[in-house]
């Protein structure tokens, strides 16, 4: 925290907090008043972080402690498979961890059980809507129901930045498309060159995020959001998005996808393309620090051209509605937005929050952030789509399994998903 402004006393506000205590939120709720304050007091402050990520939240926890010797933020990790189980049980525990990595999906019953804050008050001082980027705080925000995303309150806030692009082999593609019918030719250049075009562990997510990336630059990017934001009358069963699915089968038929790839898991698709196999990957920036180790500088990114539109998301932390020492929280959490954490951030292989730093260095993650900068800038962040339900991720691997293997046509897909929507929102 270096503006002076942040080291000021309490700004006088104060909010009241209604929380539902026990397990569950089902006991009866309980008043709270909290005093707003940017101020981080001198005194001995002890916070427990649970989180599932390894980067970057032990290097931002060590960032933050360095700022602030006086506080303590104890890390508790948990493996992705256990997380989310846990975490909520942990949250209406009696003693609840003061900060939690959260997933707006996975983790929405934390927030009609009133298990998390309202950070409205917290982003209002210290002016988180211009230090942010607009589409990362639009999916931390939902209704009291937590059914719809982009309105309401705040209840966390991003601590490092996803982005959905191409990986590709400098050895073999030796000019980067700038249009979706360049990348088709690329792809076809490189199979009749006897090279596979795109590596797809379609076993697993792979798959959906090849079509997730066509969506991007083909559909109309406020519908998109609407539907995974859960909004009134949405629908995902688009003339886009079926495009953007009979695209990926067009693919599979001119052997741009390889026919093995529902038997590919994310890991393989990865080593293959990391081996020179293929030309392309579909993937996100996470994959960027193995693959620059394995490929060194024969590895580059872009984002799949057609807009200036990209799927992404955070590492993201709440503040439970429990914890002591609210407004020391909420300091860590402005901290993520400092030009020092940008650092932290993308050292760790993430894209960072201020997206406006200068971070200096090259290679792979400098392409990265390069081809990111934009996008987040304008607002060009939009949601992965197994956001859009709690059973999403469950409709979306395999129906896109389907339209690789030829089972399922794009209106069948297109209606597994939207099904799924209608059952969590309502028709």
């Amino acid at each position: 925290m270096t503006a002076p402004a942040r080291w000021l006393a309490a700004l006088g506000s104060a909010i009241t907090l209604t929380a539902c205590a026990g397990t569950g939120g089902t006991a009866a709720p309980t008043t709270r008043q909290i005093d707003v304050s940017t101020a981080v007091p001198g005194e001995p402050v002890t916070l427990t972080l649970a989180y599932t990520d390894d980067p970057p939240t032990k290097a931002l926890i060590e960032g933050f402690t360095r700022q602030h010797p006086n506080v303590t933020i104890k890390p508790q990790q948990t493996p992705f498979n256990d997380y989310i189980k846990s975490i909520k049980l942990g949250m209406s525990s009696d003693q609840p961890p003061d900060l939690a990595q959260y997933n707006p999906g996975a983790m929405n019953s934390l927030v009609p059980a009133g298990l998390v804050l309202d950070l409205g008050p917290w982003s209002k001082a210290y002016g988180w809507d211009k230090r942010f980027p607009p589409a990362s705080l639009e999916v931390l925000s939902s209704d009291k129901s937590a059914k719809r995303f982009g309105t309401g309150a705040l209840y966390a806030a991003p601590g490092a930045l996803s982005v959905l692009g191409v990986f590709y082999n400098k050895k073999i593609v030796k000019e980067v498309p700038k249009t979706l019918a360049e990348f088709e030719a690329a792809m076809g250049k490189v199979k009749d060159s006897g090279t596979a075009p795109l590596s797809v562990g379609a076993l697993q997510v792979g798959g959906f995020q090849v079509w997730n990336a066509l969506l991007n630059v083909t559909g109309d990017v406020d519908a998109y959001r609407s539907w995974v934001y859960g909004a009134s009358g949405a629908t995902i069963e688009t003339d886009s998005a079926r495009q953007a699915a009979q695209t990926l089968i067009d693919w599979v038929a001119k052997g741009y996808i390889p026919a093995s790839a529902n038997a590919t898991a994310d890991s393989d698709a990865q080593a293959s393309f990391a081996q020179g196999k293929s030309a392309f990957l579909i993937t996100g920036n996470w994959a960027a620090a193995a693959l620059e180790k394995s490929m060194g500088g024969d590895v580059g990114f872009f984002l799949l051209p057609g807009k200036n539109v990209a799927s992404g998301a955070s590492v993201a932390y709440a503040i439970s509605s429990k914890t002591k020492n609210p407004n020391v929280a909420a300091a860590f959490l402005d901290y993520l937005s400092s030009p020092e954490a940008a650092k932290i951030q993308f050292e760790a292989g993430f894209m960072p929050v201020d997206t406006r730093t200068a971070l200096g260095g090259g290679g792979l993650p400098q392409e990265i952030a390069t081809a990111f900068g934009p996008v987040a800038q304008s607002n060009g962040i939009v949601p992965f789509p197994d956001f859009a339900s709690p059973g999403m991720i469950d409709k979306l691997t395999p129906g896109v399994q389907g339209l690789i293997s030829g089972k399922t046509t794009p209106q069948d897909f297109l209606r597994s998903l939207q099904t799924s929507w209608d059952e969590h929102h309502g028709s």
